[in-house]
């Protein structure tokens, strides 16, 4: 749904599934905190964490998470150039072997249904990638999914800044 379809469902008729079920909501953070600890104590350092979870938005179409997200990576002092050409960033030299690698997994792992590139793609990170990596890696992945397909069937209003 696009952001001028969303405003159009009056905000007291959306269904806010985090406040719905507060306790689901609470063991998804749970799960979100345990993957980044992970990420952490496997070398992954905040910015690609934060460069993995902009991309996966940006697959997904996440509105809100792209907002947080692209913030957070600002703050983690990822460049406003990165985060430019992320969609296209196959077709530049602006990333490292290992930025590389976890991006591929990530897009694998959220267009999970070709099972080919899938294996495919795994196995060209796994070259770059140490398991402890690429477990880390899948677990921010699986669990930014998850947070985007929440904010997306809650429609998650972004809020204007003041700039």
């Amino acid at each position: 749904m696009d952001e001028a379809a969303a405003a159009e469902i009056p905000e007291q008729q959306r269904v806010f599934l985090d406040k719905e079920h507060p306790a689901a909501w609470r063991a998804l953070n749970g799960l979100g905190l345990k993957a980044k600890e992970a990420a952490a104590e496997a070398g992954l350092d905040g910015t690609l964490i934060e460069l993995l979870n902009v991309r996966i938005s940006q697959i997904n179409g996440c509105a809100f998470c792209l907002d947080l997200h692209v913030g957070d990576a600002v703050k983690n002092g990822e460049s406003a150039q990165r985060l430019a050409v992320l969609p296209a960033w196959r077709d530049t030299n602006l990333f490292t072997e290992k930025e590389r690698a976890a991006l591929t997994l990530a897009e694998a792992v959220t267009n999970i249904s070709d099972a080919h590139a899938r294996e495919r793609e795994g196995a060209r990170a796994r070259k770059h990638l140490t398991a402890e990596e690429f477990s880390a890696v899948s677990w921010l992945v699986i669990t930014m999914n998850a947070f985007n397909r929440v904010s997306i069937v809650s429609q998650h209003p972004v809020r204007r800044t003041r700039e």
